[in-house]
């Protein structure tokens, strides 16, 4: 009945209260029978009119005081989400109760509520993230350099036997000033590229591009007593690609190939399109990486094996910046690892797949 007097109204309009109420009034005589009994004596001596408005207005009273209170106690608990919310509740929800205005401010509250958690949570990892970059820089800075102290001390208070113990000592302490720069010019580049520095964008012919990086770790390969090879399709693998950048993925990639793949002998680098995209694998075919250490392998300072790294003058950060550089090109970077290869698998969309 309630809903039924609503869409009368609604026809009715502002202007025709009265009809609405002799409406209302004749719909309820008409429903029971007894009312109607001891109406209409009355009917008779008064006038219709006069008994149906005060019935219909009776109805019309408690029927606005219902819909009224249905609407309070609705904004009381939107106001009172809004204060659990307001508390710091984030998971809170209100429920949405109807498709009207009241609705939709309860739907909004909580798309608000959710992105303000979302937020919440991006600025917590961030912080996390800042500080175990700092924890990270902290350490790893710090290694090369009380060495480089240390082996100094010696040489400036005159504690070495001979001329030759003292060239040892000062090259021991360059080589450490070496790892110190690289760990600082890796950490400037990742914080960089972390940052969104811009790419230049430009057509970029993979197949051709890949042979640049092997060739000029050709003395590197040598001297691990290595070898390096660049197999590709026939077909030319055009990306969209800032190649001063994306070399420097590539170079990472070869380098910890020769450094951490030297018992097998020799580097390979495949070339494949596959699902409408370029496929770059840097393979080595030394010792495989065990499948714990597989899923971290990209993240900052992570070493498989930090006393190898030390020797070998790994700073942690290279890998972590391939990925990166990678990632900035719309590309991904994965890594697969077996008793018979290792490999680093780059895929880029194709030039005109790129979205």
């Amino acid at each position: 009945m309630e809903a039924g007097f609503c869409v009368f109204l609604q026809r009715c309009g502002n202007d025709c209260p009265a009809v609405a109420i002799r409406a209302t009034g004749s719909l309820l005589l008409k429903r029971n029978e007894a009312l109607a009994g001891w109406i209409r004596p009355q009917v008779d001596r008064i006038g219709e009119l006069p008994i149906l408005a005060g019935i219909g207005s009776v109805i019309f009273l408690v029927l606005f005081f219902l819909l009224s209170d249905q609407i309070i106690r609705y904004l009381k608990e939107i106001t009172r989400g809004l204060q659990l919310i307001g508390e710091g509740r984030l998971e809170r929800r209100i429920a949405v109760r109807s498709a009207d205005e009241l609705g939709e401010v309860a739907h909004n509250i909580n798309r608000m509520s959710r992105k303000l958690a979302e937020t919440m949570e991006e600025e917590r990892l961030a912080e996390k993230t800042k500080n175990d970059l700092i924890t990270g820089v902290s350490h790893d800075l710090r290694t090369p350099l009380t060495s480089i102290l240390g082996f100094l001390e010696l040489i400036a208070n005159g504690r070495y036997k001979d001329e030759e113990e003292l060239r040892s000592y000062a090259g021991i302490a360059y080589d450490k000033s070496l790892s110190l720069k690289r760990l600082i010019d890796d950490l400037f580049d990742y914080t960089r590229l972390s940052n969104g520095m811009p790419l230049e964008l430009a057509e970029l012919e993979l197949n051709g591009f890949c042979k640049q990086p092997m060739e000029e770790f050709v003395p590197a390969l040598k001297a691990a007593d290595m070898e390096g090879t660049v197999i590709a399709s026939d077909r030319l693998l055009r990306i969209a690609a800032d190649g001063n950048r994306l070399v420097r993925a590539y170079e990472n990639l070869i380098s910890n190939a020769i450094r951490y793949g030297r018992d097998g002998g020799k580097v390979v680098v495949r070339l494949r399109e596959e699902g409408g995209e370029a496929v770059a694998e840097v393979v080595n075919f030394g010792e495989p990486i065990p499948e714990r250490d597989l899923p971290f392998l990209f993240d900052r300072f992570y070493r498989v094996d930090p006393s190898r790294s030390k020797d070998t003058g790994g700073t942690g950060l290279g890998l972590a910046i391939a990925r990166t550089i990678v990632e900035r090109h719309s590309g991904t970077i994965s890594v697969r690892s077996s008793e018979e290869e290792t490999a680093f698998v780059t895929r880029f969309p194709l030039k005109g797949n790129a979205h």
